[in-house]
């Protein structure tokens, strides 16, 4: 048996069942992953959807141009079905979205035009109102609006919903969805909930978001709304497809903790997931004292890990965020390590003979050039002697005239694997810039001596 196209792939994706990350609950999870999909993520469902909905309305017509703000993989499962059926894409997505998900949806043919996060959705500059103005001035364009077209929770009533039933033979109890655009949980959830109203369904949410406190208030918060880091979840405004009636809770999680749970899904399950994964399965710890041992929880992981490369799978991205514990050695603990000695200079307008004397008498091999108190440059042991070698006269010369450019400059937080790369044939040290606003100087040697203990 074979498919006619890569559209008819999409959905019965398998329910695996977690075990290490989830210990201490108590109740059976079941992960739905959605990563085997064709574009790898749940959202090839919902696209699909729209697209089949807007040609039956005729909203969608031969030859046309899809245009929608996108973080990503809405874009993947659009511009997929695109391709099938003959269309073009335009999206726009927010400069907070990986490169990876930019990057594929540059590999499907689609443009991405990048817009800032940090403004306010109805301000020109935003994703959403880039998208709408192009929907207006391109011809033939149709833009699918994932936050309020219904088709997106439709295909999670259709699909998602019954696959689940099916799966767990009617006995879930409780559905854990992050929740961005609303369409999987509420969708899904209403399904469930037809099935058996006494199914739990728990929206995962992230602070900067509003969709909590709307949900157990009734009030839509401007002050609840600031820049977030995690991906996929959460919004700042209420989009038509999140079903608040069907929804019984949300739970928010920060986003490092979100950032480091994605990390171990991957590590403790060896499943291989995103940002959105990793929130729900916070979130879902926090939540544990209210589960029983007869519980059968399904967790919808959304998306592939291979989107998040350049962050949340990213040690020196962790870092610069202090989300990672410092077990790997940094700058600041090689230093911590190496015996502390005054950082010798020298002055760019000294002579080659002089500098050379200073290196012999401290017995270094490199040392940084300065010019009025400030750091221009470098002079090594191979600079003099390539010097010499050529003419003899030039230890008489200044050092600025045959000094290198400068050692590469890093902080106490940057990573031995970032200090390792940054040592080579060109430069010998880094120099480390210290919270007094002084530097220190870390070799090679140094590493090694600390790696050594």
């Amino acid at each position: 048996m074979w498919y006619n196209n890569i559209l008819e792939t999409i959905g019965n994706t398998p329910l695996v069942k977690l075990n290490n990350i989830v210990k201490d609950i108590p109740a059976t999870v079941l992960a739905k992953i959605e990563t085997t999909n064709p574009g790898n993520s749940i959202k090839d469902r919902m696209a699909l959807k729209m697209i089949e909905d807007a040609e039956k309305s005729g909203k969608l017509k031969p030859g046309g141009t899809i245009i929608e703000g996108t973080s990503g993989n809405t874009g993947m499962g659009l511009a997929m079905a695109a391709i099938i059926k003959g269309y073009k894409c335009i999206f726009t997505t927010t400069d907070k979205q990986s490169k990876e998900k930019v990057d594929a949806l540059r590999a499907f043919g689609a443009e991405v035009i990048v817009c800032p996060t940090n403004v306010e959705p109805e301000d020109p500059r935003s994703y959403y109102s880039v998208s709408s103005r192009l929907e207006r001035e391109v011809p033939n364009s149709w833009k699918p609006n994932q936050y309020d077209n219904l088709a997106n929770s439709q295909a999670h009533y259709e699909q998602t919903g019954p696959e689940i039933w099916e799966q767990t033979e009617g006995k879930i109890t409780h559905l854990v969805v992050g929740v961005g655009t609303g369409g999987t949980i509420s969708g899904t959830g209403k399904y469930l909930k037809e099935k058996n109203p006494n199914i739990k369904i728990w929206g995962i949410d992230t602070y900067g978001s509003v969709f909590k406190k709307y949900k157990e208030t009734g009030v839509f918060d401007k002050n609840e709304i600031y820049p977030y880091i995690t991906e996929g979840i959460g919004e700042d405004f209420l989009p038509a497809n999140v079903n608040f009636d069907v929804i019984d809770l949300f739970e928010k999680v920060t986003d490092k903790d979100a950032a480091l749970m994605t990390r171990e899904v991957c590590r403790q399950e060896g499943i291989f997931v995103g940002n959105s994964a990793g929130a729900a399965v916070a979130g879902l710890l926090q939540l544990k004292d209210q589960l029983k041992p007869e519980d059968v929880v399904v967790i919808i992981f959304h998306d592939h890990g291979s989107r998040y490369m350049g962050k949340m799978y990213n040690e020196d991205w962790l870092r610069e965020r202090g989300f990672l514990k410092d077990e790997k050695l940094t700058a600041r603990t090689i230093l911590a390590k190496k015996e502390t000695t005054e950082i010798v200079t020298i002055d760019c307008e000294k002579t080659v003979a002089e500098a050379f004397n200073t290196m012999s008498t401290l017995n270094i091999s490199q040392i940084p050039v300065t010019q009025k108190g400030m750091l221009v440059g470098k002079l090594e042991e191979s600079d003099i002697l390539a010097a010499l070698l050529e003419n003899a006269s030039v230890k008489s010369a200044k050092v600025e005239d045959i000094m290198g450019a400068t050692f590469p400059f890093v902080d106490l937080n940057t990573s031995i694997d970032r200090l390792s790369s940054l040592i080579n044939k060109d430069n010998s040290a880094v120099l480390v810039e210290l919270e007094d606003g002084k530097f220190d100087i870390i070799t090679q040697y140094d590493i090694i001596n600390a790696i050594k203990g």
